[in-house]
């Protein structure tokens, strides 16, 4: 099988699929605009953050397989991939630990504001009196937008600290908030009404696209956390802004509305100018050692498996 990884992948990882006999092209430096051209006669294609629309899909005149080296597919066209024959899979839940992680360390910052703490230290200010004041993590009520991999382990790091869970996920069975020890809510507004701190772990859909608005951030609680570790379309920056100017809330985000392309060098931080409770990461959330370990085995997993025998796993179309 001819393959393109057009992102960056386990070099361990290309040498297995390179001695399975595949012919491999590796050039994570590939955008949707230099796809067309490098994906002419190859039959998978390998992508993590790089987006596939439908003119690449077009392009690939031999393309059988697209797979998302992630959870979510909304990089891709998949709708007309599917329409044009091609199997487009994913790798469910192989960094739901990792984002997990980064959503409990964006919690315990903006909890204990360590970001003010370093800077000013950084800046020769020695300030006890004030960082010594902090709510704390233990008996507030965290509340969970989205059950599936990631939400469950956040659930589980959540607990260890001692903090009440709550729960939005209407394809969630009974028993997942049962086990979770998970207060079950049918409406996103009550529940922001109760919690402490609000995490969101939903997909990028034409129905939660934009959910997290002015009607939302009026629901929650002055002076509560609001952590988007997922995607940043779910998100109105302006309203998520004008809450934390004027309701105090703080808010940890490591996705963005407006993210810049994964080439890019530079932020567009104005968006957020004047609410500094804001505290940010670099869309890292799946990006530690072991998570894209276990991704790029699941990706080498699904092509073993369809050269093998044909199907494809983890299929979303």
């Amino acid at each position: 099988m001819n393959i393109l990884i057009a992102d960056k992948f386990p070099a361990h990882w290309t040498d297995v699929l390179a001695k399975q006999g595949h012919k491999i092209t590796y050039n994570p430096s590939l955008d949707e605009t230099t796809l067309p051209n490098a994906v002419k006669d190859q039959e998978i294609l390998i992508v993590r953050s790089t987006k596939v629309p439908a003119s690449v899909i077009d392009a690939g005149n031999a393309l059988k397989l697209i797979i998302r080296a992630g959870a979510g597919t909304n990089t891709i066209d998949v709708k007309h991939a599917g329409e044009k024959g091609i199997a487009v899979c994913n790798c469910p839940g192989t960094n739901s630990i990792a984002v997990a992680e980064l959503a409990m360390g964006l919690l315990l910052a903006l909890d204990r504001r360590i970001y003010h703490n370093t800077n000013d230290l950084h800046n020769g200010v020695w300030n006890k009196s004030e960082y010594g004041k902090a709510r704390g993590l233990f008996g507030r009520t965290l509340g969970i937008i989205g059950l599936g991999h990631i939400g469950q382990e956040v659930a589980k790091r959540a607990a260890a600290f001692g903090m009440k869970l709550a729960a939005y996920d209407p394809f969630a069975k009974d028993e997942t908030f049962a086990a979770l020890n998970a207060e079950r809510y049918n409406d996103i507004y009550k529940l922001a009404g109760v919690c402490d701190a609000i995490t969101i772990h939903l997909p990028e859909t034409p129905e939660t696209k934009g959910l997290f608005n002015k009607k939302f951030f009026d629901a929650m609680k002055s002076g509560s956390i609001f952590i988007n570790a997922a995607r940043g379309a779910l998100v109105v920056t302006a309203d998520l802004v004008d809450a934390v100017k004027n309701k105090g809330i703080k808010a940890g985000l490591d996705v963005y509305e407006n993210e810049p392309k994964a080439a890019d060098k530079t932020f567009d931080y104005t968006q957020f100018k004047g609410a500094e409770n804001i505290y940010g990461t670099h869309h890292i959330g799946a990006s530690t050692d072991q998570a894209q370990d276990a991704v790029a085995q699941c990706t080498v997993k699904i092509i073993t498996e369809y050269t093998a025998s044909g199907k494809f796993l983890y299929r979303v179309n």
